[in-house]
């Protein structure tokens, strides 16, 4: 040891022992008040600063997946409930399909599309609203606005395209099949058992505008029905009503598939100025006037209601 340096015997005072044993007197009090392993302020402190984070973290994401939710329902997809039979086979009572919504904005609407769209005008009866109570009301109807749960809206209906603006459509031939623009159709879509139509029909469907039909044709109140002058101005549905085409079905999960349009039935059908028309304007093809008359029996509206749920 050298002259300068302080030298110590055991129990004599040394003053930075003592400022070390302060100091781990001031550590070891921290402790256990909190800092630690300890549950003092400073703990709960951190505790409720790391609940508080989480909180806002789970905020955010809530309100980032209603955001997407809603901006994928008001312009992608919309799911929809079945509620009638008016499809059938290709779908049936409770089937919930998958709506896409670029069509027909950015993706032309074909014919054999299965379309959903807006009530034209009065084919859908009132349907009176059934409450569960303001506040689950209240709650269903923000969920259905961002698209989390079905539109509960009874305006829409679900049929399929049979002819596109400037289509001439006649009912029926001599096999009884409906011709477009002169071309029979075989339609492998209708429900079994069901003819083409039993109402007889001779139209052009106007600019703007499609033919709609259920595949289900006995059950169904579609265009035919709504058409009483004959002509098709008032039975076709106008393009701009379309909310969008049927692509899927997911729901019951033993019927979930892809709803793929029937190339082959409408694969000969020229275009409308291409084609040369087969009866004269007015009649059937086999002479008879064209009746607008509802054939006997009651028919579904096919209203289809957003999941939303659709009417025939």
């Amino acid at each position: 040891m050298t002259s300068h340096e302080a030298r110590f015997e055991p129990g004599q005072y040394d003053p930075d022992a003592h400022r070390a044993t302060v100091d781990d007197d001031r550590l070891g009090a921290g402790a256990e008040a909190g800092s630690g392993t300890g549950d003092g302020p400073g703990r709960g402190r951190s505790a409720a600063g790391a609940a508080g984070a989480a909180l806002r973290e789970f905020v955010v994401v809530v309100a980032m997946a209603l955001a997407l939710s809603f901006v994928v329902k008001t312009w992608l997809v919309q799911a929809f409930y079945i509620p009638s039979g008016s499809m059938e086979d290709t779908l049936i009572l409770n089937d919930r399909v998958v709506v896409n919504k670029l069509v027909p904005d950015v993706v032309d609407v074909q014919r054999g599309d299965v379309i959903v769209f807006q009530d034209p005008g009065d084919w859908l009866s009132a349907v009176p609203e059934v409450s569960h109570g303001p506040l689950r009301d209240g709650v269903e109807r923000v969920l259905s606005f961002v698209g989390l749960l079905p539109d509960t809206s009874d305006n829409h209906l679900i049929k399929r395209v049979i002819g596109l603006p400037g289509d001439h459509i006649v009912c029926c031939d001599a096999q009884g099949r409906l011709t477009v623009n002169g071309v029979p159709l075989t339609e492998a879509y209708i429900k079994q058992g069901d003819v083409a139509s039993s109402i007889t029909f001779d139209i052009t469907v106007p600019e703007g505008k499609v033919w709609v039909m259920g595949d289900h044709r006995s059950d169904s109140e579609d265009s035919r029905f709504h058409d009483p002058a004959g002509t098709g101005a008032e039975g076709s549905v106008p393009i701009d009503s379309i909310t969008g085409r049927a692509v899927a079905k997911v729901w019951p999960f033993d019927r979930a598939g892809w709803l793929s349009r029937p190339e082959s039935t409408f694969a000969e059908v020229p275009a409308p100025d291409a084609a040369a028309s087969t009866a004269p304007s007015g009649t059937t093809s086999s002479g008879t006037t064209p009746s607008g008359t509802t054939p006997s029996g009651t028919r579904s509206s096919g209203a289809a209601t957003p999941t939303p749920s659709t009417s025939n």
